[in-house]
């Protein structure tokens, strides 16, 4: 399937691109530096009128940092002149009749951008969409800061209930192994805080698979990795799949059952439901994109982000990362430059950048190219690598404003 033009009723071709996460607003604001007045209308939708640094909501949800500190205005990142702002909810989206339904009414477009973002992947275990917290919004992060706090605060007056001072993270991927370093850090204060023992609270850090940390890093990272956070505290339960969550506790396919006042899933994300009730043929919520980011039944939508499904230069598939959504927004906005001028497009190619995870203060692992990194250098770089991501969508101004979230 080759690339081509955008087709338009009215002469002025209408963009819509739902979603304002790492690829939407990167798709958005690229298209204002790169269209001229008049070539083509961009809107842009989203329920909330701020952007969010998903890589970052692990801080503020263990309560190390301010859930400041991973919102940024919309408002600041965008031109009103060039792109318009809708704040409204997706409701459904009709690609035969071209037309996004909203909360707040309809939106027809000739090409759309689908940016939602994904959702929690249950694996249809039971319990876990109901009594299982997630780190996907701010709304959920202050959720799991504000329940965090006040395990403690009922503690105190309820001494007799010591599962409230049990933690448990389902997941040790990106999202889990990040988090769990950060509360790993925050429990000793609230301990202090409060007046609790130390010795009474756990912290467990529950994986499927045989091995923690993010796929892809070395053994020896691993070892480092585990050794970093068990320091800390952290108490590995690796291949050790969820049977069932419950509102008090996780059981674990062993027969096992740990009693636990705080369970937060960070086991698997999908693609949007939207898209699967739109029609499309998905995977898991995800489109397995053509070589241009479309859908290969809609020519004229261009799927990107959690709902995509790319396969790399080597065949395999490439994560849902930050990263990639970054690169497939500063592509597209190229793509469809040259499509409304007619333009050829060349295919989209996913350059590998590395890969940081952070470990709590001062500590993450890392690799580079063939370079392996760890420790307080590994840490560095995950903090440049959040103040690059601002610079890339506000500047210096936003670099200066939120910084490097925190210091050691």
């Amino acid at each position: 399937m080759t690339h081509t033009p955008i087709a338009s009723k009215n002469g002025t071709p209408r963009i819509v691109v739902l979603g304002a996460g790492y690829g939407g607003i990167v798709t958005v604001q690229r298209l204002q530096k790169l269209l001229r007045p008049g070539e083509a209308s961009v809107t842009l939708v989203s329920k909330h009128d701020y952007h969010y640094v998903t890589a970052h909501l692990h801080m503020p949800a263990a309560g190390t940092d301010r859930l400041e500190s991973a919102r940024v205005s919309i408002a600041s990142l965008i031109d009103p002149k060039r792109t318009r702002f809708v704040r409204s909810a997706v409701r459904r989206i009709d690609p035969k009749r071209r037309v996004v339904e909203l909360e707040s009414g309809t939106l027809e477009y000739d090409v759309l951008v689908v940016g939602l973002g994904g959702e929690p992947e249950t694996f249809g275990i039971p319990g876990v969409a109901e009594h299982a917290m997630n780190i996907r919004s701010l709304n959920t992060v202050r959720r799991i800061r504000e329940h965090i706090e006040m395990s403690f605060e009922t503690f105190k007056r309820e001494p007799h209930r010591t599962e409230l001072l049990t933690f448990v993270v389902v997941g040790a991927g990106f999202t889990g192994t990040e988090f769990v370093g950060e509360l790993a850090d925050r429990l000793p204060v609230l301990c202090k805080k409060y007046g609790v023992d130390p010795s009474l609270v756990k912290l467990y850090n529950i994986e499927a698979s045989p091995t923690a940390l993010p796929p892809g890093f070395p053994p020896e990272l691993v070892r480092y990795g585990m050794n970093v956070l068990s320091r800390k505290g952290v108490v590995y339960k690796l291949a050790s799949p969820i049977r069932e969550c419950r509102p008090d506790g996780v059981l674990l396919n062993g027969g096992e059952f740990i009693p636990a006042g705080t369970v937060v899933w960070a086991g698997g994300v999908r693609g949007n439901r939207l898209l699967e009730e739109a029609g499309f043929e998905t995977s898991r919520g995800q489109v397995a994109v053509d070589l241009y980011l479309r859908s290969p039944q809609f020519a004229n939508v261009y799927v990107i982000g959690d709902c995509s499904l790319v396969v790399g230069l080597d065949g395999k598939r490439v994560p849902s990362t930050g990263q990639l959504a970054v690169q497939q927004g500063a592509y597209l906005a190229r793509c469809l430059a040259a499509s409304v001028r007619g333009e050829k497009a060349e295919p989209f190619v996913y350059r590998h950048q590395g890969t940081v995870a952070s470990l709590g203060k001062g500590a993450a692992v890392g690799v580079v190219g063939s370079r392996i990194l760890y420790g307080y250098v590994a840490s560095l770089l995950k903090k440049l690598i959040d103040m690059r991501y601002l610079y890339l969508i506000g500047g210096i101004p936003l670099v200066l404003r939120k910084g490097v979230f925190k210091t050691d």
